[in-house]
């Protein structure tokens, strides 16, 4: 049974970093787009960052330039760099996986950030 288990979410004032990380137990296979998804309270979820196999890469628009995401095909692995951390990036994110068969998903992982 696969399992996306999320780590590095936390408290951090405006300004700051944080680094998300996604793991997969089980073997998924023929894994195409991994990406990182969030919702803040009241607001539907949201892509956040995607990248597929081949290596390309899609933001939206209010984090380009402060998130960087990146992959580990061979660990299956995600991971979301947050830099310059602003209060309307306080959300749960979600780590997704999907591959020819299914999409899963992560428990998810609480940002918030002060102002």
């Amino acid at each position: 049974q696969v399992q996306l288990v999320e780590s590095g979410g936390g408290l951090v004032q405006a300004g700051g970093s944080l680094r998300l990380s996604c793991t997969a137990s089980g073997t998924i296979l023929r894994v195409n787009a991994m990406g990182w998804y969030r919702q803040a309270p009241g607001k539907q979820r949201e892509l956040v960052a995607d990248t597929t196999r081949g290596g390309s890469t899609k933001y939206a628009d209010s984090v380009k330039g402060r998130f960087t995401i990146s992959r580990d095909n061979g660990k299956n692995t995600v991971d979301l760099q947050m830099n310059n951390l602003k209060p309307e990036d306080t959300a749960v994110y979600y780590c997704k996986v999907q591959n020819d068969y299914s999409d899963y998903w992560g428990q998810g992982t609480q940002v918030t950030v002060s102002s």
